[in-house]
């Protein structure tokens, strides 16, 4: 389904979004055409799923970041616990997980009051049952990768 070329054409993608066709038709020796071809075949099979933008949060006045524990009452359903979190602004993802805690949630905040206004927000629900923050001091991720 996905040959080298598409995979190649997946890491110049990932590594920019929003190189051109010509730039990676020379990169992958093939023709504009073939490579927009290939691209929208992706697209069309679901391997490509969107393109996005970076963003320095920290300079739009959200610098700090978290992750969030949450544990849930009794057998609280998982469409719940996402309905819950997804309904927060400050949430940037939200992951459902096997054992305990329920879910991990990932934050952007303005400040450390913020901070605590979010989590005093999830306590008060009456489903969340317990929590546990932990402050991002640094980051690291992965470069873009072949899939």
């Amino acid at each position: 389904m996905v040959d080298d070329i598409d995979q190649e054409i997946l890491r110049l993608l990932t590594a920019d979004g929003r190189r051109t066709f010509s730039e990676m038709a020379g990169a992958v020796g093939l023709s504009v055409a073939a490579v927009k071809r290939r691209v929208d075949r992706m697209r069309e099979i679901g391997v490509i799923t969107g393109f996005t933008v970076q963003v320095d949060h920290a300079k739009l006045g959200w610098g700090i970041e978290a992750f969030t524990e949450l544990r849930y009452s009794g057998a609280t359903p998982v469409s719940a616990i996402i309905g819950t979190a997804s309904a927060v602004p400050e949430v940037q993802a939200i992951y459902t997980i096997a054992g305990d805690p329920d879910a991990l949630i990932h934050l952007r905040v303005r400040d450390i009051g913020h901070l605590q206004q979010v989590i005093d927000r999830f306590r008060r629900t009456g489903t969340v049952v317990g929590t546990k923050t932990l402050m991002v001091m640094g980051s690291w991720e992965r470069g873009p990768a072949s899939p």
